[in-house]
């Protein structure tokens, strides 16, 4: 896995938790259904990542 993938990969976790957190905080659903679909997809890219690392070696 490339750095700059981990980077993204780590971006969009933490944007998720971040929205989410706030989303919490000030009671708007939509910014934290936001939050959790951004870490998501940051963890499901993440987990991509280590499949494709684990086949090529």
């Amino acid at each position: 896995m490339s750095t700059g993938d981990k980077l993204h990969n780590t971006g969009d976790r933490l944007k998720g938790t971040v929205k989410e957190t706030a989303g919490e905080a000030v009671g708007n659903e939509r910014l934290e259904a936001e939050g959790k679909a951004d870490r998501a997809k940051g963890d499901l890219e993440q987990a991509g990542e280590h499949v494709k690392d684990a086949f090529n070696g």
